[in-house]
């Protein structure tokens, strides 16, 4: 059974009139991380709140600009899986980036009042500089990426962003755009709304080396991964290193695929883990058996949902064209609102009569 990913927000309560705008770059198949981090949570807010939801299609160029080609092909894969783990377009808002060109309109608009520091700041900014040494990222466009999720996020009016902890400062630079236009062109009522970070507890979800899941990593399952390869990823999976023998006892609280168990594995399952481990009862093989027999349970449905996308991808693109175009006429009266506080409406006004002594 899953463990649900739940809000971990006293701000948080319910509600269909309050939006929740969150986005995905298209880095392909996703994979269990994308799942527990934000998928499974997306699912079930679609619920509660008036989701938007967006491929970031233009986030991906500030890293991967050199390369473009399978950009397009990556979206799809990710709209697919988005469908077949239970996004509803009935019940949300799916779209791509790209395909709402006013966000770009807006991301330069805030351009012209951020201050430079402000981007600086960012944690991730030099963080990702560090680990993506090996790509030239001396561009405005990553410097400037957390402006244009400002602009993702604040187009929507959204209430809120669901975010973990290490993304928190990118909800705040919103919420001080926001505050800084509505101080520089706001007359009266505020033209854009703050939102606020919902925050979500992320469960520890290791890779097949231990460390975090992640693509650059290899160490990944993948939502579409077929049976006999989720077992076998799992066969090579790291464990407790101070089990060495069959003989030996373990501990699934320091055990990589004790991490997998209390994740996606019924707590019956987990109390025959840790008995069996800690008395080496049972050896790692047989353990691995269990928790990829807990994946395959999860995934073989959203497999045999996926494979009608898979044989007509044209209905993803399809169900995504919707969402973009109902997404382009909201982002379309936030920026009329924009226009008419900066006094820039793209719409003619006759000149004013001068005033009368």
């Amino acid at each position: 059974m899953v463990l649900e990913a739940r809000l971990n927000s006293p701000m948080a309560t319910p509600s269909k009139s309050q939006r929740v705008l969150s986005g995905m770059r298209p880095t392909g198949k996703l994979h269990l991380g994308n799942y527990v981090g934000a998928l499974e949570n997306w699912v079930r807010m679609q619920n509660e709140y008036d989701c938007f939801f967006f491929i970031a299609d233009w986030h991906a160029l500030t890293t991967d600009y050199a390369d473009t080609t399978n950009i397009k092909q990556n979206s799809l894969e990710v709209a697919m899986d988005w469908l077949a783990a239970g996004l509803d377009p009935e019940r949300c808002t799916m779209f791509f980036q790209s395909h709402v060109p006013l966000h770009a309109e807006l991301h330069l608009l805030f351009s012209m009042i951020t201050p430079l520091g402000w981007l600086e700041r960012v944690p991730t900014y030099k963080e990702q500089r560090e680990n993506l040494n090996e790509k030239d990222l001396s561009t405005y466009g990553f410097l400037g990426y957390p402006l244009l999720q400002a602009a993702d996020i604040l187009i929507y009016k959204g209430d809120f962003v669901p975010v973990g902890e290490d993304q928190v400062p990118h909800v705040e630079l919103t919420r001080e755009v926001a505050r800084r236009f509505n101080s520089l062109y706001s007359k009266a009522a505020e033209v854009l709304p703050e939102p606020k970070p919902l925050l979500t507890r992320s469960p520890k979800l290791p890779g097949t080396d231990g460390r975090k899941m992640s693509k650059s990593y290899g160490n990944t399952v993948l939502l579409t991964d077929p049976e006999p390869v989720i077992r076998q990823k799992l066969k090579s999976m790291v464990t407790d290193p101070r089990r060495i023998r069959r003989s030996d006892s373990g501990d699934p609280d320091v055990c990589p695929v004790g991490d997998l168990h209390k994740i996606f594995s019924s707590a019956e399952t987990m109390a025959k883990v840790y008995e069996g481990c800690r008395s080496a009862g049972i050896g790692c093989i047989e353990c691995k058996g269990w928790a990829a027999n807990a994946l395959v349970q999860i995934l073989s449905p959203m497999q045999e949902q996926r494979k009608k996308y898979e044989s007509n991808p044209r209905l993803a693109w399809d169900i995504l064209e919707a969402g973009s175009a109902k997404a382009r006429t909201v982002a379309d009266a936030t920026m009329r609102d924009v226009r008419d506080a900066m006094a820039i409406s793209l719409e003619y006004e006759p000149p004013r009569a001068p005033e009368s002594r």
